[in-house]
């Protein structure tokens, strides 16, 4: 006998809306979310699709670019927990939209503190369901009207199983003691603050560590601008009108007309031809600008390991005594070491450590870089041991030296 066919339907009317969020709220429990954008299609990160489920109320589908005001949906939802499967990527969509949960469970979180190999979607309800999720439509383009069907279902799966998978995830996170390390952890997402912009995004242009002299530079930057400009005005993605690569490659080459640029065959994409008069005058403003860039900007990041033996050996020590140690710590509790410390605040406390080396000191400096009270419980004790030994190790080179 055949499954009966399931059949989704988008919910894009203001009327139809308003009585899924009904429907919603006549429910109650936490509620799977779920957005589905169209990165690498358009310019936006906006949300195209809302996929949301409750028990007792089903999925629903939101098409936010039609609905326009969601805000009905956030008191639908109330005070209960919206569950996620990687929250960070779908929390800033949301919010553009009004939406904010007043508190989060995250699937992906979840498994890499339990130490699962696997943290996909699609591996995860697997392991704890038994279930096999079809994931071919992941990187489609969700800006697409009308949605096909098997998108739709593939939207309304990513969500229907998630309830099921946090009930399971909640109960071993419980039994393995590490509940309220991912509470911490979902608290920390909630509320992160977007990286924020850099003051000059076209430094980002992929091959231009191959650029040199300044007036090269401003070539980039003004191709740059003017692709940006147009990939904003129509909500393309950059790089569907001109690949990073078809730019470095016409500064690299220099032309010396508009036809020399148009025939040159590493300028790809499909708007490389059609707006060629905009390129063009790009290439001229960047020659021909006074506003020469500088070869290298002022950074707060620290230098390579590999460099520190040369410009700072005592925190070269500090760095190869505390990275193993907490490697070890991190595999003894089965999770991955970024998780258990972010590894730049690791690099950061070893390169500038506290006057005085003392548990606390080093928790109030890692606490200063943004790690949660649980990540310092299980790290501050092991870096102090590894900067005690690596100074202890220093004072010996140093008297055998003498």
């Amino acid at each position: 006998m055949k499954e009966p066919v399931i059949s989704y339907r988008v919910i894009d009317t203001a009327d139809d809306f308003e009585t899924a969020c009904r429907t919603l709220a006549e429910a109650s429990g936490p509620v799977a979310v779920d957005v589905e954008r169209a990165s690498g299609f358009r310019y936006s990160a906006r949300a195209y699709l809302v996929q949301v489920f409750r028990r007792d109320a089903g999925a629903f589908l939101f098409d936010p670019p039609a609905i326009g005001d969601m805000s009905s949906l956030q008191r639908a939802i109330g005070d209960d927990e919206w569950v996620f499967h990687a929250a960070s990527q779908d929390l800033p969509s949301l919010r553009e939209l009004g939406l904010v949960p007043p508190r989060i469970f995250d699937t992906e979180l979840s498994a890499r503190l339990l130490g699962w190999p696997k943290v996909g979607l699609g591996a995860v309800v697997e392991r704890t369901l038994g279930i096999v999720l079809k994931k071919e439509h992941s990187a489609a383009d969700w800006s697409t009207r009308p949605l096909p069907q098997s998108w739709l279902e593939y939207a309304a799966l990513d969500v229907e199983h998630l309830l099921d998978v946090r009930d399971l995830m909640l109960e071993e996170l419980h039994e393995t003691g590490k509940l309220e390390w991912a509470e911490e952890e979902f608290a920390a997402e909630l509320v992160r603050e977007p990286k924020p912009l850099p003051a000059e995004p076209w430094r980002k242009l992929n091959g231009l560590n191959k650029i040199r002299g300044r007036r090269n530079l401003a070539v980039a930057r003004a191709f740059w601008l003017s692709r940006d400009a147009l990939a904003r005005e129509s909500d393309t993605a950059p790089g569907r009108l001109v690949p990073d690569r078809a730019l470095i490659a016409a500064v690299a080459a220099q032309p010396r007309s508009k036809g020399e640029l148009s025939g040159l065959k590493e300028f790809t994409g499909r708007q490389s031809r059609t707006q060629i008069d905009r390129w063009w005058q790009a290439f001229v403003d960047g020659r021909a600008t006074e506003d020469l860039p500088a070869e290298r900007i002022p950074t707060d990041a620290l230098p390579p390991v590999r460099a520190w033996s040369g410009r700072r050996p005592e925190a070269d020590e500090r760095i190869k005594a505390a990275k193993p140690a907490v490697e070890a710590h991190a595999e003894f509790l089965s999770i991955p070491t970024e998780n258990l410390l972010t590894p730049d605040h690791l690099r950061r406390v070893a390169w500038q450590p506290p006057a005085a080396l003392t548990t606390e000191s080093i928790g109030a400096a890692l606490a200063s870089y943004g790690a949660r009270p649980w990540q310092i419980a299980q790290t501050a004790p092991i870096i102090l041991s590894a900067f005690v030994q690596a100074a202890q190790a220093g004072d010996e080179h140093g008297e055998a030296a003498s």
